[in-house]
């Protein structure tokens, strides 16, 4: 049973880097490509809303307006803000924040945090999401001699863990409600695209206000 329990971990773990590594794929072909990336996240946008048109029965207003919030919140930034090294430090930060936090969870997660909202989270999880996240954003600009200022960089990809913390939890709040585990079963070692993108949701929000201020 022990055997059974660590392979399907594993197995779980191949199947989340896997399809993070496709997503990360798809996201780089679009890369220069502004129009593409747009496409691309509208048509994230719609898979959500039918996962929470089928699954999600309780407060489905409420989600209902914060996911069209955030929508307009990506159009607004898009048409008007798009900066392409911000928007990338964005997703690269929300996407080694994730993979991060869930490694060292895996490995080294005691301490849970959340237990009412997620009871996998926990303080070695998010702790190590957030120096690897750091290091390793930081080294990846400043041995590319990238044009942005060091403090700056700290400051905003610190401020958008915080947020994708708050977008997982609002995720793992409605999930909570409406008594399910995930949001569907479309990604494997996912769960679905609310599960794989509910910081992004909360994230660019806070993106779009960022650049209006």
């Amino acid at each position: 049973m022990t055997i059974l329990k660590e392979l399907m971990v594993y197995k779980n773990l191949f199947n989340r880097l896997f399809f993070s590594l496709l997503i990360c794929a798809l996201y780089f072909i679009a890369f220069n490509n502004k129009q593409l990336i747009f496409l691309f996240g509208s048509i994230i946008y719609s898979l959500i809303l039918y996962e929470v048109f089928k699954y999600f029965k309780k407060y489905f207003k409420l989600i209902l307006f914060y996911l069209i919030s955030s929508y307009l919140s990506f159009i607004l930034y898009f048409f008007i803000f798009f900066d392409k090294l911000i928007f990338n430090i964005f997703v690269l930060t929300i996407i080694f924040f994730d993979s991060f936090s869930y490694l060292s969870g895996k490995f080294f997660g005691k301490n849970v945090i959340f237990k009412l909202l997620s009871p996998k989270k926990t303080l070695e999880g998010y702790l190590g999401g957030i120096l690897f996240t750091n290091f390793f954003l930081i080294t990846y600009f400043l041995l590319f001699q990238l044009e942005f200022n060091t403090l700056k960089l700290i400051i905003i990809l610190n401020l958008i863990i915080l947020i994708s913390i708050i977008g997982d939890l609002i995720e793992s709040y409605f999930k909570r409600k409406n008594n399910i585990k995930d949001s569907s079963q479309y990604l494997p070692g996912h769960g679905g695209y609310f599960d794989r993108f509910d910081s992004f949701i909360a994230s660019i929000i806070f993106l779009t206000i960022f650049s209006l201020i």
